[in-house]
């Protein structure tokens, strides 16, 4: 059984993590570090874990761990490392933006863990930075012409996303009274996702030139992102759906449709849905993806599975929320 160990236990996404992996056949729990709750069972805090009264919160921290993940506030992971030490066996998965950059992954080296991208070095990586939410929507839109080199003018996206997105702690942002029945932009054309965006499509399409203007947006739901992204192509829609079914065939998770998508269709999975549609001239590629699960816990998990050797569904074939 592959020992887990998660850090910063007590948001949303660590919630998301644990309620995987209890259920995952390869894994245990060894310890969940929360400075904030220690001592209390986890159902105290998750009350969606109601029956696990065993799993209680620490301030202690096993060093020996087979895998940690990192849940801290963006910013926190560097500061982390600089005061704990694992051992050299332990695998690093980290869910902060602290490595997702090249020029940013020390002291450790790390693997960026977008999996439909980056397979084969995260099946070698000790390491792993994973993607954020806005970002896996988008890169994932995106990925087929990139690596065709069909990105050939300026990207407008649009992608609205649940409140889960902005964590835990309470904020003028996140407070029902004021979330419920609004919508607002946030970031515009200034969203921390953009740099790990242009960065992957510069890998993919070195003659990427083109601006990437992003409008994040807060929605009056819970979670799920559902990402609009539109640009110039002269590409035909058969042509398209050829593409990407093509660059998609080995992934587990993304599906490729023409049919209209909704959120419903991935909240409470690690899956992700593309429609694709040509209109006038354009490419519209519509996204959608649960921001706590592909977009988070669960993509993390599928970095973890294959860092080990394990089929990367393992303890991700979860059903959409329909109804």
């Amino acid at each position: 059984m592959i020992k887990v160990g998660i850090i910063g236990s007590a948001g949303y996404v660590a919630g998301e993590l644990i309620r995987c992996l209890v259920n995952h056949p390869e894994v245990t729990i060894d310890f969940l570090y929360s400075n904030s709750q220690a001592g209390k069972s986890v159902d105290q805090v998750h009350f969606d874990l109601i029956g696990y009264k065993n799993l209680k919160f620490t301030s202690d921290i096993n060093s020996d761990v087979d895998v940690v993940f990192l849940c801290l506030g963006h910013g926190n992971s560097l500061s982390f490392f600089e005061q704990n030490l694992f051992s050299e066996n332990t695998k690093i998965v980290d869910l902060s933006n602290d490595f997702r950059l090249k020029n940013d992954r020390k002291p450790k080296e790390f693997v960026y863990g977008l999996v439909e991208f980056n397979k084969s070095k995260i099946i070698e990586a000790k390491n792993i930075a994973n993607p954020g939410c806005f970002a896996t929507a988008i890169q994932l839109g995106l990925l087929p012409l990139a690596k065709k080199n069909l990105l050939s003018s300026d990207i407008h996206i649009n992608a609205v996303t649940g409140s889960t997105g902005a964590g835990q702690s309470l904020s003028d942002s996140s407070h029902f009274s004021w979330r419920n029945n609004n919508v607002s932009i946030y970031k515009a054309f200034n969203h921390q996702h953009q740099d790990e965006i242009l960065e992957t499509l510069n890998s993919l399409q070195g003659n990427f030139k083109y601006d990437l203007n992003f409008l994040p947006v807060r929605g009056s739901f819970t979670r799920g992102i559902f990402a609009s992204i539109y640009l110039k192509s002269n590409a035909t829609i058969t042509e398209l759906m050829s593409l990407y079914k093509t660059f998609y065939i080995d992934s587990l998770f993304t599906h490729i449709t023409e049919n209209s998508i909704s959120l419903k269709q991935v909240v409470n999975t690690n899956n992700c849905l593309i429609q694709l549609q040509k209109i006038d001239g354009k490419i519209l590629i519509t996204v959608v993806i649960d921001n706590l699960l592909k977009g988070a816990a669960g993509q993390a998990i599928q970095n973890m599975n294959l860092m080990f050797g394990i089929a990367e569904e393992t303890g991700l074939q979860l059903k959409a929320n329909q109804f």
